[in-house]
C-alpha cells in the first residue's frame, strides 16, 4: 500500500531550511499535475505596480485566483520558484506565503536576475501543483 496524499519532510542529518520551505515534496504516483506560467504583480487591471511589495501582494492574488480555477490550495502545492530583480523584502513576502500557505511549505527555490519578461516587473512566482 503507498501513501495517497502529497507529502513533505526535512529529511534528518541536514541543516534545516533557511526559510520557509520544505527540502523533499513527494507526490503519489497517478497525481494530476499542474504548472503555471510564472504570476507576476499585474493587478486586475493589469497595471504593474512600481513598488517590490505592491508586486508581491498582487502575485499572491494572481496566484490564488490561478489555483482557485483549478479548485486547488495551497495543500497542492508542491514547488514554488521565485525569480527576482531586486532585494525581496522577507517579511513582507513570508507574511503573503502565510497567509496562502500556512505552516505547510513545499520546495522552493529562489534566484535573482538582471531582467524579467518586461523591464518593470521585479518578481515572477512560479507555481507547480499536484491533485492526488
Amino acid at each position: 500500500m503507498h501513501n495517497e496524499k502529497i507529502t513533505r519532510k526535512n529529511p534528518e542529518g541536514m541543516p534545516a531550511p533557511v526559510g520557509h520551505y520544505t527540502h523533499i515534496t513527494k507526490i503519489p504516483r497517478n497525481a494530476e499535475l499542474y504548472v503555471t506560467s510564472g504570476q507576476i504583480g499585474t493587478d486586475r487591471n493589469g497595471r504593474i505596480p512600481d513598488h517590490m511589495n505592491e508586486q508581491i501582494d498582487n502575485t499572491f492574488s494572481n496566484i490564488k485566483a490561478v489555483l482557485d480555477s483549478e479548485g486547488l490550495s495551497a495543500d497542492n502545492i508542491i514547488k514554488v520558484n521565485i525569480w527576482a530583480v531586486e532585494p525581496i523584502d522577507w517579511d513582507h513576502l513570508y507574511a503573503a506565503w502565510g497567509r496562502l500557505f500556512g505552516q505547510e511549505y513545499p520546495a522552493m527555490t529562489v534566484g535573482y536576475l538582471t531582467a524579467l519578461g518586461l523591464p518593470e516587473l521585479k518578481i515572477e512566482i512560479e507555481i507547480w501543483a499536484a491533485k492526488v
